[in-house]
């Protein structure tokens, strides 16, 4: 809970009431690897920060599994158009590695959206900041080659680098796994 807490408090003050609701509201769950916390098809209930882990979000498309998110320690994720309408989900969300989250249900967000200042703020912030980062990787893939996406994803994220599959990262690179393999062999760490 402390991570969480640091994470909301780096973006907005808290006070000693606003972390008491946030220890009331999110619920801390562990989760073995290779878990699925949410289908296609099904209604996403929470929004989850990852505390400790990794979590991979992808889409089945055609036979074809296409990883859209890889989600790395103290950040949050969920499919958030079946989240905020109450939708199927087109996504799929699955733990990499062993998994801490804390979770907050549909209902509970509802509830510190209107009985706190804060938990707007703090929403609009960590919006823009995954909008922020979802507009780089698009500049990304119309200017930067396979070569230099890899290459900043591995100086951006190191932890997934080492520890997500070469699939899993050629897929949210955009690219097919053997061209993946040719890059790193290329490359001397």
């Amino acid at each position: 809970m402390e991570n969480l807490i640091n994470y909301i408090q780096s973006r907005v003050p808290l006070t000693q009431n606003y972390i008491d609701l946030i220890k009331k509201y999110f619920v801390s769950e562990e989760v073995p690897a290779q878990t699925n916390f949410l289908k296609a098809g099904k209604v996403e209930r929470y929004i989850y920060f990852l505390d400790t882990g990794i979590v991979k979000g992808y889409q089945n498309i055609d036979g074809k599994i296409i990883v859209q998110h890889l989600v790395a320690e103290q950040d949050f994720f969920t499919s958030l158009d079946s989240f905020m309408t109450e939708t199927p989900s087109l996504d799929y969300y699955e733990t990499v590695t062993e998994s801490r989250v804390l979770k907050i249900s549909k209902p509970d967000f509802d509830i510190l959206q209107k009985e706190t200042e804060f938990w707007a703020i703090f929403v609009k912030e960590v919006t823009n900041e995954h909008l922020s980062c979802k507009l780089e990787r698009v500049k990304d893939f119309q200017i930067l080659t396979a070569k230099e996406r890899y290459l900043k994803f591995v100086n951006q994220y190191p932890k997934l680098a080492l520890n997500v599959s070469i699939d899993n990262i050629a897929s949210f690179l955009g690219m097919e796994p053997q061209s993946l393999s040719r890059i790193r062999k290329q490359i001397a760490f």
